[in-house]
């Protein structure tokens, strides 16, 4: 048996003590853990509270019945299909069975059991489950366009050399580089290079909720914790059980968060939002940041222990400038992958086309050449890419003057260089949108909200990119 099937917790529900101490002393002989209630209300409660892995639901019951209980569960989880349940019935109603596998009932077994048929049957339910979870992660990254990594320079290459064997182990590992790098899609590989591909990949980004929406986000929340919370709602953290959570823009979580975070990576367990019950949880911590991260902690703004945590690997992705070599690659990648998506036949980029692309200093990276060529693909009328479809502004490119203002903060400090090519990147993007926030941030593909924090952040007067 699968050992992370071993450690499933079930949900025995039984109003008869006997048949209850038996089906818990044989579950736990098998490895499982197990909790139990007498009726269908404390079942449901239970439900609620634990989120067990399996439950073994009678039908006939005091205060509410097995079939109530199933009715329930279909009308208020919206998860409930992650839950199987197995319904136990006396022998000769068979047609009871029958109705509660209508509701949604997993299997039945019927009184007085086999315990040999009992642990073949709770097994086959706990892999199924368990597969269409592994289902749902690769249809997740499917519809996240995942992607190998695509690059033959040598900076490439001992990147992801070094990925590969840190990909094996538990370590934290913290992903450095400027936006637009591929962090993300580092962080899906190493999943997939690791032992834990099977089971989920979660990505959230730190700097794109308000405090309190990260917090639930990532811990979850108890039914009542606030204001709308309705129901029990497991967290980013808790999802990724077993599996790898990748924490994008990590430099940019809030103080008390930062806390929080460092007890699930020392103590591997943490409390629900609203909640006093512990949860245990088994992941593996990426993170990924374009900040100085070291900086942080002198200045007070980052844990110096969470820092140390998350540092055990770090990988400094390069930038794209820096991998020259790959550009002619990539460019055909993206190429063959945009026009197959829009169903366009194939297209091959111009030699000039190509030439441009060569030239030009990408200061948004890998996304930025996505992005360019994505647009290249929409708007050709042929299947040739030329040029003028790239649309590169001639002051970002290597083969421009050099001397015009617009660089002048190339001859500063690397951090204060790429605070002020950031600055102009998202000034530029305002004045081409007509002072429009939502536009200018479809065109940098980062959400409304982002792009207004980093405005606030970076004190960007937005008065003379709107239209006069």
């Amino acid at each position: 048996m699968d050992t992370s099937l071993a450690k499933a917790k079930i949900l025995v529900v039984d109003d008869d003590a006997d048949i209850v101490t038996v089906l818990r002393d044989r579950l736990e002989a098998l490895g499982y853990v197990t909790i139990c209630a007498s009726d269908g209300l404390r079942a449901l409660e239970l439900i609620e509270q634990e989120t067990p892995h399996l439950v073994l639901l009678d039908l006939e019951m005091p205060r509410l019945s097995g079939l109530d209980v199933l009715k329930r569960l279909a009308q208020g989880r919206p998860n409930g299909h992650e839950m199987p349940v197995i319904v136990m019935t006396a022998h000769g109603t068979i047609t009871a069975a029958v109705q509660a596998m209508k509701q949604g009932a997993h299997d039945f077994l019927t009184k007085p059991f086999d315990v040999d048929h009992l642990a073949i049957v709770v097994a086959k339910a706990l892999e199924r489950a368990s597969l269409a979870r592994q289902v749902e992660c690769l249809r997740t990254e499917i519809e996240t366009r995942y992607a190998t990594i695509v690059g033959q320079s040598p900076a490439m290459q001992s990147v992801i050399e070094m990925a590969k064997r840190a990909a094996t182990s538990d370590a934290g590992v913290l992903l450095l580089g400027e936006s637009g790098t591929g962090k993300e899609l580092f962080a899906r590989s190493m999943h997939q290079w690791s032992p834990r591909r099977a089971m989920p990949f979660v990505v959230i980004n730190c700097v794109a909720l308000t405090e309190t929406l990260l917090e639930s986000e990532l811990f979850g929340h108890e039914k009542g914790a606030f204001t709308g919370a309705d129901r029990l709602q497991k967290g980013k953290i808790e999802m990724a059980d077993d599996g790898t959570i990748f924490l994008d823009e990590i430099g940019d979580m809030p103080a008390p968060l930062q806390a929080k975070l460092l007890r699930v990576l020392q103590d591997h367990e943490f409390q629900r939002v609203g909640g006093t019950r512990t949860v245990k949880v088994n992941i593996r911590v990426i993170a990924a940041t374009n900040k100085d991260l070291r900086h942080a902690v002198k200045d007070g703004r980052f844990r110096e222990d969470l820092f140390f945590r998350l540092n055990v690997v770090a990988l400094t992705l390069p930038p794209l400038r820096d991998r020259a070599g790959d550009l002619p690659r990539l460019a055909e990648f993206f190429l063959e992958r945009h026009a197959r998506e829009i169903r366009k036949s194939p297209m091959r980029l111009a030699p000039d086309a190509l030439a441009a692309i060569q030239q030009y200093a990408w200061p948004g990276n890998v996304r930025e050449l996505d992005n360019t060529i994505a647009r290249a693909v929409v708007l050709s009328e042929h299947d040739l890419i030329t040029p003028d479809l790239l649309a590169l502004a001639p002051w970002d490119s290597r083969a421009g003057s050099g001397n015009s203002s617009s660089d002048s903060y190339l001859d500063l400090p690397y951090h204060d260089s790429m605070e002020e090519h950031s600055i102009a990147v998202i000034r530029r993007a305002l004045e081409r949108a007509g002072g429009n926030q939502t536009k200018a941030a479809e065109r940098l593909k980062l959400q409304r909200t982002y792009l207004a924090r980093l405005i606030k952040q970076k004190g960007i007067d937005t008065s003379d990119t709107s239209p006069s």
